[in-house]
């Protein structure tokens, strides 16, 4: 693991961070936070379409919520990086820096993009090889909300606490959703795509034993064609998922929505997160 560079941030160190990962077999980038106290817990931050490790450790003010606690943040990069696959670089919304959290089966992008296992493997790896923590949650935004809905579903005794903004939640009735489904798995569309579907998993009976909270600006400019979260909440109600939706009049999908009501949601992990 290779230090880019450390930087001193509210008493605490906001650092950046490239490993060799086998899981992508490629070189990876993240980035953390850790405040004052030597953490004892960990919050994976999972970023949308077009970002990197370096938009919400930024942008988000997460620093000033996190400086005087004992939890941790680490913001990967949202796709393997280095490549020229067919395709890859052409859309914002696929490709580079739109990995969408799951594990590729098409020829071209299956020994690359493996960002499920990546994010459940590797990144899990680091936290407890590198920073003793035992104790974790997962939040995203956008395409990073669908990420963290998944893999909390997937594997809710890994992850302590689910929380989202503005999360796409039903990828394959969306067309983000359809487009990178398409591209990742091909032929095995419908075997594959249900697996990373936060309402298909919870049709399937997934279900996480504590409230998933979620934060959805009504000015957003993707809530009607890409988000629809009412599709989450009504199969949530059907199966019993504790939810919270908050449904913020007159604010956006921009990091402007988002550190508005961080500290919310870090307050909410934080409290599951040393029971």
């Amino acid at each position: 693991m290779i230090t880019n560079k450390t930087i001193k941030t509210f008493g605490g160190m906001s650092s950046y961070f490239t490993h060799a990962s086998k899981t992508t077999n490629t070189r990876m980038n993240f980035s953390v936070y850790c405040g004052s106290k030597t953490p004892r817990n960990a919050i994976i931050w999972l970023s949308g379409l077009t970002c990197t490790e370096d938009n919400f450790i930024t942008k988000s003010g997460v620093q000033n919520i996190l400086k005087d606690t004992e939890t941790m943040i680490i913001c990967p990069d949202t796709s393997p990086r280095g490549l020229d696959l067919p395709g890859e670089h052409e859309d914002y919304d696929f490709g580079s820096g739109a990995g969408f959290y799951v594990n590729a089966t098409t020829e071209q992008y299956r020994n690359h993009y493996q960002m499920y296992d990546y994010i459940k493997n590797d990144i899990v790896a680091i936290l407890k090889d590198n920073y003793n923590i035992t104790s974790i949650s997962i939040m995203g935004h956008s395409m990073g909300g669908h990420g963290a809905l998944i893999l909390g579903l997937r594997e809710p005794q890994l992850f302590k606490s689910i929380s989202a903004f503005a999360p796409i939640v039903n990828p394959l009735a969306c067309p983000w959703g359809e487009k990178a489904f398409e591209g990742y798995f091909g032929g095995d569309r419908g075997i594959q795509a249900p697996n990373f579907d936060a309402v298909e998993l919870l049709k399937s009976g997934r279900r996480h034993q504590n409230l998933i909270l979620i934060e959805q600006g009504l000015d957003d400019e993707f809530l009607k064609d890409q988000l629809e979260p009412k599709s989450f909440t009504d199969i949530c109600d059907e199966v019993g998922q504790p939810y919270k939706i908050n449904l913020r009049e007159g604010y956006d999908h921009s990091y402007f929505f988002i550190s508005s009501f961080l500290k919310e949601h870090i307050d909410h992990h934080i409290s599951l997160l040393e029971q």
